[in-house]
């Protein structure tokens, strides 16, 4: 998989408080590991989508990640809002996350993530054009 990084991108991601930043490292982490474990997934590009740090495959939906100053405590994973990831991830989920309307996976700052099922969650957004067919997208 080659890994295409946009410098915009790290400009960024240094802007957010040094807590913040500790979690979205871990979050990139968990991307970039599920990405080189899918072998579908020819490219993985860091870019910026919104002004926020973004990730976009050659198979996949785009998937960012952000935190807001309005919301100081939060951060999340955002999804396309017309896709059925969301919808998809509150059926076979339930309640493992806290979900923003049909767009967003949103973790508290103090939380601990349930990585197995985040897991299954990105393979999902990043793999979409090739699952979106499937019942409950592959998970």
């Amino acid at each position: 998989m080659n890994l295409i990084k946009d410098d915009r991108w790290i400009e960024i991601f240094e802007n957010y408080p040094s807590r913040v930043q500790d979690r979205l490292t871990y979050l990139r982490s968990l991307v970039h590991e599920t990405a080189k474990n899918c072998p579908e997934i020819t490219y993985l590009q860091e870019t910026l989508k919104w002004n926020e740090p973004s990730f976009v495959t050659s198979c996949g939906s785009t998937l960012r990640m952000d935190w807001k100053p309005k919301t100081p405590h939060q951060y999340g994973l955002y999804f396309q809002c017309t896709s059925k990831l969301v919808s998809t991830f509150k059926l076979v989920f339930g309640k493992t996350f806290n979900y923003e309307g049909n767009r967003a996976i949103i973790f508290d700052l103090d939380q601990s993530i349930p990585v197995k099922e985040l897991i299954a969650c990105i393979k999902a957004c990043l793999t979409y054009h090739k699952v979106k067919h499937l019942p409950t997208l592959g998970i």
